[in-house]
This record gives structure tokens, sequence and C-alpha cells, in this order.
């Protein structure tokens, strides 16, 4: 597969889950400005951070006038996902020189991942050999960050002009809903993916998202062990 092949399949790929980011980043847009962020600030943020779930964890944050250091400190916290992401992907990218390996790093998201993950391990490990996998997920996560951009510039021009009651909150789930169903293709992913919702829900009162993060390393923990427990009664 050539290099203009693979990016528009990672295009491709993501093109479905845009349809829930794009009110996601609406809705960022408007809670940036309610919390008292500039606009230009608000758009700085999304062309920064880059991560749905952490800005709006600041403007939140920034809305109650949490100190720096602790609206920093959440915001790495509730990000430390993507180091899952990261080490997941990184034996396919080894071979890429620094400059590739940066650009995808930051445009590693949940959504972005998702859609180009089947595609990269069905291309192998050893991605020079095979399709190139570094243009997979460069299509799908260039794809995520435009749209991303175009929302939140809506949502910033907007701004409080939409009514409080209008109930665009529910693109959140329904966004990592479907990011994850398609994903539960064996028992262990099941009980993993239960396991990481369970304790996630059971530790929602924790502050600062830190039920979140819980909550992955146990449906990691739990894939692991049933992955190795069905290898083991192959043998």
């Amino acid at each position: 597969m050539k290099a203009g092949a693979a990016f528009s399949l990672g295009l491709r790929s993501v093109a479905p889950i845009l349809l829930g980011v794009a009110p996601f980043g609406l809705i960022y847009g408007v809670v940036a400005l309610q919390s008292g962020i500039p606009p230009l600030a608000a758009m700085a943020m999304s062309s920064i951070v880059f991560a749905g779930s952490a800005q709006f964890l600041l403007a939140q944050l920034v809305g109650a006038g949490a100190p720096l250091l602790l609206s920093a400190g959440a915001v790495g916290l509730v990000n430390l996902r993507h180091a899952l992401y990261s080490a997941s992907v990184a034996p396919m990218l080894a071979h890429l020189p620094q400059r590739w390996k940066v650009l995808l790093a930051y445009l590693l998201t949940d959504e972005a991942y998702a859609a180009a993950i089947p595609h990269l391990l069905a291309a192998g490990s050893d991605s020079s050999k095979s399709a190139p996998a570094h243009w997979i997920l460069f299509g799908s996560g260039i794809g995520l960050w435009a749209s991303w951009q175009l929302a939140t510039l809506a949502g910033v021009l907007i701004g409080t002009q939409l009514p409080p009651n209008l109930g665009l909150d529910f693109a959140l789930p329904l966004t990592f809903i479907a990011i994850v169903v398609p994903m539960i293709q064996s028992p262990a992913l099941l009980l993993a993916a239960l396991a990481a919702g369970a304790t996630a829900v059971a530790l929602a009162a924790l502050p600062y998202k830190v039920g979140l993060f819980v909550g992955a390393l146990a449906g990691l923990v739990v894939g692991a062990v049933l992955s190795e427990a069905m290898r083991s009664k192959r043998k």
C-alpha cells in the first residue's frame, strides 16, 4: 500500500467518528467561553492541548478559579491514558525518524487511535515492509484534528447564544461508545471493557477524573490476565 492510499484509509476510518466529535467540539467552545476563557485562548487550547476531555476539565477548573498548578496536574492525569496508546503503537513506528514520532504523538487521541489501530494491527509490526502504518495514523489524526478545530471555532463563534438546556452533552458518551463497541471482538475484550467501565463508574466521585485512569488500568489488568489464561489453555 502506498502512502497516499494509506493516508486516505486513515481519513475514511475516522470519518464516521467525526459525527460525534463535531457537537463535542461545539460544546467545548461554548463551555470555554462560559468559563471566562477568551475566544483566542479557547481556540489555542484546542490547537495545543488537543484533547477533548482534558479541555473540558480545564475549562471547568478555570471557571471555578482553581490554581494553575492544580489545573495542570489534573489535565496531565486525565491525559495519562495516551501513554497506553503510545505503548501500543510504538513497535509499529519504531523505525520512523524523530520528526514523524513527534507529529504522530501530537495527533494521537482516543478517536484517531480507535480508527487506525485495526489497520495498524493488520499491517503487522514491521510497517516498513508492509502498509505504511504511520500514514494511516497520520490520516486519522489529521482528519480528527481538522474537525476538532472547526467544531471549536463554531462553538466559540456561537458562544453564549445557545440555550443552556439544549442537551448537547449526549455527544461525549455516544462518541466513546462508538469507539469501544466495534473493538470488542472476544470474551477477554468484553470482560476487560466491563471491568474498566464498572471501575470508572464506582470511582466517579473521585476528584480530577482519577477514576477514569484507574478504570483504564483495571481494564488492562483484566484483559492481560484473561488473554494469558486463554493462551495457556490452548497449549
